[in-house]
């Protein structure tokens, strides 16, 4: 979701044209999404979602959790991390964006890896922990309305196994995290979650200033023995 934080553009697009391996199909969907209100704004960079299958794969990840489904572009980079066999849970609020990525998924091969969950957050997640049970998933994606972001992360953390990995979106919010004129609910939403993660004696973490901030999460490995 919007661009690199404190980068020049001309350093950003040497980044994109040194690295980015976007392909045909990912790159309609982005510019499909760039065409509707805010649909830059709201998206992940193409660069941001190669680095999401890049940490998917390694993990292996044979269960993804997505909070937060947009047009699907994150979905749809992480669906094709998954090893075979595995699924991708993708929740929205909201049918009418994933509709837009579901053709997408489709031409891509990864429709019927993709269950995609309409309701809120909060009650999607529950139901998920009560019917699949704790340490269920490998990696968790979390790009949503900010101000969830302390209830997703606590279940996700539950729903996490032991070698998981969590990635959290928008942590740097426009850089408006710095700005002390910034008191709007999202960005006090925020810096409160970055608070709260940094403070969490249960994990590991790394804030990355890489597009809009991304947090890396993951649980202590238990010393051995335990």
């Amino acid at each position: 979701m919007a661009n690199q934080v404190g980068l020049p553009a001309a350093l950003s697009e040497y980044i994109r044209e040194s690295s980015l391996r976007e392909d045909g199909i990912l790159r309609q969907l982005r510019e499909t999404t760039a065409e509707l209100p805010a649909g830059s704004a709201m998206q992940v960079m193409p660069e941001e979602g190669q680095l999401l299958t890049l940490l998917a794969g390694l993990t292996p990840a044979r269960r993804i959790l997505e909070v937060g489904t947009f047009t699907g572009y994150s979905t749809l980079c992480l669906a094709r991390a998954l090893v075979p066999g595995g699924r991708l849970v993708t929740c929205d609020i909201t049918h009418r964006w994933p509709g837009i990525g579901a053709d997408y998924w489709a031409r891509a091969g990864v429709e019927g890896k993709i269950d995609l969950r309409i309701g809120d957050a909060t009650e999607t997640l529950k139901t998920l922990l009560a019917e699949e049970g704790p340490g269920t998933f490998d990696f968790v994606f979390i790009d949503a309305d900010k101000q969830g972001y302390p209830d997703y992360y606590e279940t996700s953390l539950a729903l996490l196994g032991e070698r998981g990995l969590i990635v959290v979106d928008n942590t740097l919010f426009f850089g408006k995290v710095v700005d002390p004129d910034a008191q709007d609910a999202d960005t006090a939403a925020i810096r409160a979650f970055n608070t709260l993660v940094r403070d969490d004696p249960r994990v590991e973490m790394s804030l990355v200033p890489m597009a809009d901030g991304i947090t890396l999460i993951r649980k202590k490995s238990r010393p051995l023995g335990e």
